[in-house]
């Protein structure tokens, strides 16, 4: 039994209360649409506000049978010469422009790039393939409106929608220049590493996991879809510059460790970086917790060198 008093310390216990102050001890078994008001409630008291001119613009992509919402993020006057595509975390079921809103000003006003948010559709009302085929769309629409670099960004569910949409694009001409991968879930071996070790983390569990899982395929088997694991792809190579950061409790680690490693045996560049003592989601903790902090820092430098096409890892 893994003893989180001694890994975990009393900021990020501070956090984890804090968060789980929001959650009733049986959400799980709550409606999508219950679970999604607490979320966006817990969201919204964490919300730290925008740096100094950074000015958003919510629009929409337009697909022939919907519309994908986006938040366009930039700094005033400042010239981007790098859009960073951003897709957010929640299991996908949850989540949207706004649970990530103060995420997303952060980057641009750290960067001075462009971001780009992508209000994906969610699970149960749109099941796997629906929330990659909008990240594609995202990028395709992204790649057709700018002339620049495009680095993908993503947490959790949002790093596993980063990481199909690179697997997909290799062969596009205005590939992606880098991937910053945060927490992802990539559909590693559950039998072994930190699936075992942290099947009881705070924050997130395997029971968790594997609730999301049944939501997003409406419980079909969809072994060996790339677009959705892809960790079961059968070649790494050419994939972009790659940057995984993941938390220490969290039973998703091992799979940015296995990933990096694919992708450096491919002939590729990945850096994995697992920190020590953090759990699943604690990008909220950045301003209040100094792992965290130091964390988003280095999450902010990964997108910033990636952008500029850079690598020093």
């Amino acid at each position: 039994m893994t003893d989180y008093t001694k890994l975990i310390d009393a900021e990020t216990w501070a956090f984890i209360e804090r968060t789980n102050s929001y959650y009733p001890p049986d959400t799980i078994d709550y409606t999508i649409g219950q679970q999604r008001e607490i979320y966006d409630r817990m969201c919204r008291e964490f919300f730290a506000g925008y740096p100094e001119g950074v000015v958003p613009e919510t629009t929409a992509i337009a697909t022939p049978t919907h519309k994908i919402q986006i938040r366009i993020y930039r700094l005033a006057g400042k010239e981007p010469g790098v859009v960073l595509l951003y897709f957010h975390g929640g299991g996908f079921i949850l989540g949207g422009l706004d649970s990530h809103d103060d995420v997303c000003a952060e980057l641009c006003g750290r960067t001075g790039y462009e971001v780009v948010s992508v209000d994906y559709r969610l699970a149960p009302e749109h099941r796997h393939p629906a929330a990659f085929d909008d990240a594609m769309r995202a990028f395709e629409w992204a790649a057709g409106n700018y002339d620049l670099p495009i680095v993908l960004a993503g947490d959790s569910a949002g790093g596993n929608l980063a990481a199909a949409v690179s697997h997909a694009t290799r062969g596009h001409m205005q590939k992606p220049v880098g991937q910053v991968l945060i927490y992802p879930g990539l559909g590693g071996d559950q039998s072994r590493g930190s699936y075992v070790k942290h099947a009881e983390a705070p924050m997130l569990t395997m029971r968790d996991l594997h609730f999301y899982k049944d939501i997003r395929t409406g419980g079909e088997d969809r072994t060996g879809d790339i677009t959705m694991t892809p960790l079961a792809d059968g070649d790494f190579a050419n994939l972009p510059p790659t940057v995984i950061i993941t938390a220490e409790c969290d039973p998703l680690s091992s799979d940015g460790e296995a990933y990096g490693e694919r992708v450096v045996a491919a002939e590729g560049h990945a850096f994995w970086h697992e920190e020590p003592g953090l759990v699943h989601g604690y990008l909220r903790a950045r301003h209040t917790v100094a792992r965290a902090r130091e964390s988003f820092d280095r999450i902010v430098d990964a997108v910033a060198v990636l952008g500029r096409e850079q690598w020093v890892w």
